[in-house]
């Protein structure tokens, strides 16, 4: 059975001087108007998105599962000085500058929440590649991205209960915690079978793992162009977000790289624990607030995971082009420092054996 809404709330569209019907559509005509049926067409592609997010966000986090090796993630449990500074880092650091960054730009509740639940986001997958092309500590990145997938069901909630009172106590906005749970549960499943299957068959786990690396990257243009469909609102939105979006991840990068080195961390531990705190999981950002919050709330927040998730490769590639320019002169040098010695060395070998008769010593070569 169909039913319909009073007049005022249909798609009314007045004839125009050459009209003299309705659309073939139409469910009612009366004068000058003629009422159209209520357009379902976004509410299915709501599901459909839904269910696809869902499904590929399982799959990237099965196939970061498949990349932990269980001796070396159990090695850095019995030492985690590493894992704890990054703990503080993704649980303290970014949550903090997430409210902050809400407060100082005064943006609107629903939008301080999804900035606010994108910092308490555990670290994504793409900064472990990254974090291998700037000679990074693999097995600490690696651990700290799962370990944070693991601790975000508890953290998670707590950091957003603690600072989102401000802007949930109206009850304006309620945070879906059964639905941001049931997100969290469902990730540590894909990923401790990922486990699994690189302790069991490690070379397929290496195959699976450049899937997910490529549908993670698929994901995010998923999520863009859909997005952009359903919501077509959503892009337009107050530049505060855009500028909260830029900040955000580049002081995560910085503030990360920092308490690293006060806690007395190498520098290439430094360099993977900015890159963990800065890079976040988008994907579950955007997995959560899209099965969370009404089509009329997302429309003033959906955007944003997308503006950070931009704004975070941005940054990471300055970050690795900076690091490659700076390997490649430091290694210019070096190779300069090295000829020079060199040089210096035969010029001095070779008046010796003029000295003693052409006789060069062995321990001179």
């Amino acid at each position: 059975m169909q039913t319909y809404l009073p007049s005022q709330q249909f798609n009314v569209k007045p004839f125009t001087d050459n009209t003299t019907a309705c659309p073939a559509n139409a469910t009612i005509c009366n004068g000058t108007s003629c009422v159209l049926p209520e357009d379902n067409f976004n509410e299915t592609l709501n599901i459909v998105l839904s269910t696809v997010l869902t499904t590929m966000l399982a799959l990237v986090m099965f196939s970061m599962g498949c990349n932990v090796e269980l001796k070396k993630f159990w090695c850095h449990i019995k030492r985690p000085w590493g894992i704890f500074v990054g703990f503080l880092c993704q649980f303290g650091i970014m949550p903090l500058t997430g409210f902050l960054l809400s407060l100082i730009f005064n943006v609107l509740p629903v939008q301080a929440v999804v900035v606010l639940i994108m910092g308490c986001c555990p670290g994504g997958t793409a900064s472990n590649i990254i974090a291998y092309w700037v000679d990074g500590d693999m097995d600490l990145s690696i651990s700290m991205t799962t370990c944070s997938t693991l601790l975000a069901m508890g953290m998670m909630p707590l950091c957003l209960f603690l600072y989102t009172k401000m802007w949930t106590d109206s009850d304006a906005i309620v945070l879906p915690y059964n639905s941001i749970g049931i997100s969290l549960v469902a990730l540590v499943i894909p990923v401790s079978v990922g486990m699994y299957v690189n302790h069991r068959w490690p070379s397929k786990a290496k195959i699976i793992l450049k899937i997910g690396s490529i549908v993670g990257a698929i994901l995010i243009v998923v999520i863009a162009v859909v997005g952009g469909i359903l919501y077509k609102g959503s892009w337009i939105i107050s530049p505060k977000l855009w500028i909260i979006g830029t900040i955000f991840p580049a002081a995560g990068y910085s503030l990360g790289f920092f308490l690293a080195r006060i806690a007395g961390l190498s520098w290439h531990r430094c360099r993977t624990v900015s890159l963990e705190t800065g890079m976040q999981n988008t994907q579950l950002c955007t997995t959560i607030v899209q099965l969370s919050f009404t089509p009329e709330q997302l429309e003033l927040m959906f955007t944003f995971p997308l503006i950070y998730s931009i704004f975070q490769i941005v940054f990471a590639l300055l970050i690795l082009g900076g690091y490659r320019v700076y390997i490649r002169r430091r290694g210019k040098t070096k190779t300069d420092v090295e000829k020079t010695e060199e040089k210096e060395d035969t010029k001095s070998t070779s008046s010796h054996a003029k000295v003693n008769g052409g006789f060069v010593s062995n321990e001179t070569i």
